[in-house]
């Protein structure tokens, strides 16, 4: 019975099976099963060239790749340096292009009289600029070449605004406009050291000095367009200025009135906070308040953001029209736009000047509360002196009751016998008293 159920059992599982692979070794089994599995394996039994595997031309792309691998591979195991020889080479070779590059703007002394006269001459064409130079004439502003400067610089020392006379003209247009501009800031008193003020309100002046100059290079150059001298606006469009002229020139064209309003010069006012130029200026303020050893005028916080509110009003003054940041102080002064501290390392900086600061702060508080107590006390103590020994010549040492004696037994003999004793003492020597014991109290 078991056996017929068994055979019926394994016969439905071979009918209910859909295949069973298995395999042989030269027409033999040389293991006991050669079941692999249930489901249908296929094998090679020929082996197929390559040419079948792949295309012809899939060979040729895969050739060229591998080419392509190799000459990488062997760039990578060449010494990255080269030989002195070759690099002095190169070094000759660098030297002789700069130098006919530089010949290409090198001007003699005839010529750089007639480049500065053109130069004044083209800003005379920019209305704001006719007014910068006007009042650089008034206070005997001398413009001048010299090669003594890396770019531009004005000195308010000795009354002189100085560019490099071997650059290109346009560059030199923008960089006296900008000079002119920093001249303007100087006669209206927003041309103070950020030094000066407080950390936080030193990097917010910094800042917004640079913006207002990048702001009236923008200006100019738009005037000078509007002139007709369109190689000005050029060199703006497709220097790293361009973010920010375009932000002028959308508003521009928008509405030709904000140019005097102050809208435009807000706006790139605005582009040039929100931008990446914030990180370089900091750090470069940073670093001045690490090597600085004067301290700062401005100590108090108070005074110094009301002195910094102030200086941004008298920053946006223009010859003519509006002033473009007097109405936006307060909110510059508060806004994180304006004053966030972006970078890290910056804030990192700025937290350590400020930590230093309020430490020196208390170090010197403490040392001054030390010295005053100690001053006080050795005051009193000599004041103190000098007035008992003046009390006793004068007074000859007489006891002055301080508490009422009582009547007890005993305490008026003990109090003539010390009258008695006393008389016999000089006028200058004094005994000590014990007031308890006298009192009645011991």
């Amino acid at each position: 019975m078991s056996d017929n159920f068994e055979n019926i059992y394994n016969a439905q599982m071979l009918n209910n099976r859909v295949c069973s692979v298995s395999y042989t070794l030269n027409e033999k089994q040389p293991v006991i099963c050669t079941f692999i599995g249930d489901q249908p394996l296929f094998y090679f039994e020929d082996e197929i060239a390559d040419e079948e595997l792949f295309d012809p031309s899939e060979l040729g792309m895969l050739a060229h790749e591998i080419q392509t691998l190799k000459e990488e591979i062997a760039a990578f195991e060449t010494p990255s340096f080269k030989s002195s020889e070759q690099t002095m080479k190169n070094f000759e070779e660098f030297a002789e292009n700069a130098e006919s590059f530089e010949m290409n703007f090198k001007l003699t002394q005839a010529q750089q009289t007639v480049r500065l006269k053109e130069i004044i001459d083209t800003l005379q064409e920019s209305r704001v600029n006719a007014a910068y130079l006007n009042t650089a004439d008034k206070h005997n502003i001398k413009i001048m070449m010299s090669e003594q400067v890396e770019k531009s610089f004005y000195d308010r020392r000795s009354g002189t605004i100085s560019f490099y006379p071997h650059m290109d003209k346009v560059d030199q247009i923008l960089l006296v406009a900008r000079e002119l501009r920093r001249h303007w800031q100087h006669r209206q008193g927003a041309l103070i050291n950020p030094l000066m003020f407080q950390p936080e309100h030193a990097l917010l002046i910094n800042r917004a000095q640079e913006a207002d100059l990048a702001v009236s290079v923008i200006r100019t150059a738009w005037e000078l367009q509007l002139a007709g001298i369109r190689d000005v606006w050029e060199r703006v469009e497709n220097s790293p200025m361009a973010d920010m002229a375009r932000a002028f020139a959308r508003e521009a064209f928008m509405d030709f009135r904000t140019i005097n309003n102050g809208t435009a010069a807000a706006a790139v006012f605005e582009a040039w906070f929100l931008s990446e130029r914030c990180r370089g200026q900091d750090k470069k303020i940073i670093q001045a308040m690490l090597a600085d050893y004067n301290g700062y005028v401005f100590d108090h916080e108070g005074a110094s953001k009301k002195v910094s509110t102030e200086l941004l009003a008298a920053l946006g003054s223009m010859p003519f029209g509006k002033n473009y940041l007097a109405i936006h102080a307060a909110i510059i002064m508060d806004d994180p736009i304006f004053t966030e501290v972006r970078d890290r390392s910056n804030a990192n900086f700025l937290w350590f000047i400020k930590f230093e600061k309020s430490f020196k702060e208390s170090e010197q508080h403490l040392q001054l509360d030390s010295d005053l107590s100690t001053h006080d006390m050795a005051h009193d103590v000599l004041n103190q002196k000098s007035q008992d020994q003046n009390h006793e010549r004068t007074q000859g040492a007489d006891i002055i009751q301080l508490f009422e004696y009582h009547t007890e037994t005993g305490a008026e003999e003990r109090a003539k016998t010390l009258f008695s004793r006393k008389k016999s003492k000089t006028g200058a020597s004094a005994e000590i008293i014990d007031l308890k014991r006298w009192s009645g109290q011991s």
